[in-house]
């Protein structure tokens, strides 16, 4: 991280927080007038000259003041950025807008994504909760008929999973229960992926041999199992085109075309999500730090939601780097604490 001085520290935040609201560069007159920087022109001039060696702002045009850099915006959001704290009124307010109501997860995920891409007016890509990091809640065999059987798999994420298992022999109903409870009782409360090697070695287990109730609830689990990549959520594409069109110079056909083709490919987005999954707190990747050529003049502000021992997805708000940090910020960090509490009360 680059060292700097409180002048220059003052002097880049009053640049770039007049840049993120006018979109305009900013003047040595501007940053002593508004910003209260007790120098003369003449000395912030001087000390945007050192900013400008140091690769924080530029200037635009020979005749114009300064922007920030992506590496200017870098040190703005790690070391000067103030986010502004939702209040208890505002949080509430806020909430009032998502309906929860729904049991369905996807229906909820969806609604989130609809409401943080109103509420931020930039694009939101969510992430699915992922099976494998998904806690067992409960699995139950219906018996069908004689020889079939409906397995159902509940999570705690409130994600429902039914397959029909096809049996080799018959089986008696009261004998489905008790392979029920079994499971239940040394399935419950661990991941998915646990479960799956927790299967395993139980069913390779001298004891298990001898036990045939053990053995075929254990292969019927194993069988009941889902596994599916998590899918991607994407929401108000529209906003993204708004923003390009407020830009000096419009943008080409062609550059509309990748960037809308970048948003419907879905693995892509996937994994610009997977680098903030296991990361703890808001992550903001600017410009190039995307890793997405089509994004290289874009921001994403993404968060993770679940829990910090099981984070099931993430989330995030795609839009231009010129954009409202701290309210970005704080409404991301917000919904991804709202999603976490409705995914551990279902």
């Amino acid at each position: 991280m680059l060292e700097l001085n409180n002048r220059a520290r003052k002097i880049l935040s009053a640049i770039t927080q007049e840049y993120l609201t006018t979109g305009e560069a900013v003047g040595s007159r501007t940053v002593t007038r508004r910003y209260g920087v007790d120098l003369s022109p003449a000395s912030v001039r001087n000390v945007m000259s050192d900013l400008e060696e140091l690769g924080l702002i530029r200037q635009p045009h020979a005749s114009a003041g300064r922007v920030p850099t992506d590496l200017g915006l870098r040190f703005f959001v790690d070391s000067l950025l103030k986010i502004r704290q939702l209040s208890p009124r505002d949080r509430e307010e806020l909430a009032s807008h998502y309906n929860f109501s729904t049991g369905e997860v996807d229906a909820v995920l969806r609604e989130t994504s609809k409401v943080l891409s109103d509420l931020s007016s930039h694009t939101v890509v969510l992430m699915t909760p992922r099976v494998d990091l998904d806690v067992l809640k409960h699995i139950e065999f219906v018996r069908v008929k004689d020889n079939a059987v409906l397995a159902v798999i509940v999570n705690t994420s409130g994600r429902v999973y039914n397959k029909l298992l096809t049996l080799d022999d018959p089986i008696r109903s009261d004998y489905l229960e008790r392979m029920t409870n079994y499971l239940n009782t040394l399935l419950d409360g661990k991941t998915l992926s646990d479960v799956r090697s927790l299967v395993a070695q139980e069913l390779a287990a001298e004891r298990t041999r001898y036990d045939e109730l053990a053995q075929r609830a254990l292969r019927m689990s194993a069988q009941a199992l889902p596994s599916q990549p998590p899918s991607v959520i994407v929401a108000g594409q529209a906003n993204l085109l708004s923003h390009l069109l407020t830009e000096e110079e419009p943008p080409t056909p062609e550059r509309l075309k990748a960037l809308f083709r970048t948003l419907e490919d879905h693995r892509l987005l996937l994994r610009l999500l997977e680098q903030t999954e296991s990361a703890h707190g808001i992550q903001v990747f600017i410009g190039a730090e995307t890793s997405v050529p089509e994004f290289s003049d874009k921001t994403v502000v993404a968060a993770s939601y679940g829990s910090n021992e099981h984070p099931l997805g993430a989330l995030g708000v795609i839009g231009p780097t010129r954009m409202n940090y701290s309210r970005v910020i704080a409404l991301v960090d917000f919904t991804a604490q709202l999603l976490s509490e409705v995914v551990r009360q279902r």
